[in-house]
């Protein structure tokens, strides 16, 4: 008798899943999973510029040690923390990924503010070729980064709404960590690329 009323009570609340918006939870969750992934994906795309950056400039101005040992080192401090989809489960994590990659916003710009006091660098075509890559990887990292805000807005408030929030707190759903105001600030200041009409030079 226990058992069949057990069942019942299961299948009234699976019939009733719907309207307490326990699918609204899983379709938002999956949404923040999948920007959550593209914003990762951006991120390494940008890191696998970096040696190549690193190698062109060196070849012009070998002598500007800090700013390439920053920006490997901002690259290796990126390399050394695990980027999976569970970051976003983790509010420490999280911040600690968030300010490894503003280190390298921060290293990046350096490196392109250097190419600025050596024109046969800036004429370099290979140079031209990966500014034009970070270029466009950064306008899909704030991109990327601008739908993640968006999907976990959407998730966060069904979480914490009525009835919705019964919904997910019986099945553990949580609220996930979006960026603050200082990663908004690197958004909205990517490193500069100046494609500035330096004529070619040789070297």
């Amino acid at each position: 008798m226990r058992n069949w009323l057990m069942r019942s009570l299961l299948v009234l609340l699976l019939l009733n899943l719907s309207g307490c918006g326990y699918n609204t939870l899983q379709s938002r969750d999956e949404q923040v999973k999948s920007s959550w992934a593209e914003v990762l994906n951006q991120y390494q795309r940008r890191a696998d510029l970096v040696p190549n950056l690193v190698n062109v400039v060196k070849g012009y101005a070998s002598h500007e040690k800090d700013v390439l040992t920053q920006i490997t080192a901002a690259r290796a401090q990126v390399g050394q923390i695990q980027a999976t989809p569970e970051l976003i489960n983790d509010p420490a994590a999280f911040q600690k990924y968030m300010a490894a990659q503003g280190q390298m916003t921060t290293a990046l710009s350096r490196l392109i503010a250097v190419s600025e006091n050596y024109p046969n660098l800036k004429a370099d075509g290979v140079f031209r070729d990966l500014q034009a890559q970070l270029e466009g990887t950064e306008n899909r990292i704030a991109v990327a980064r601008k739908r993640y805000i968006d999907a976990v807005q959407a998730y966060n408030v069904t979480v914490r709404s009525f009835p919705s929030n019964l919904t997910a707190r019986l099945f553990g759903f949580r609220t996930k960590p979006s960026f603050t105001v200082q990663d908004e600030k690197a958004i909205a200041a990517p490193p500069k690329v100046d494609f500035g009409g330096t004529a070619p030079a040789t070297h």
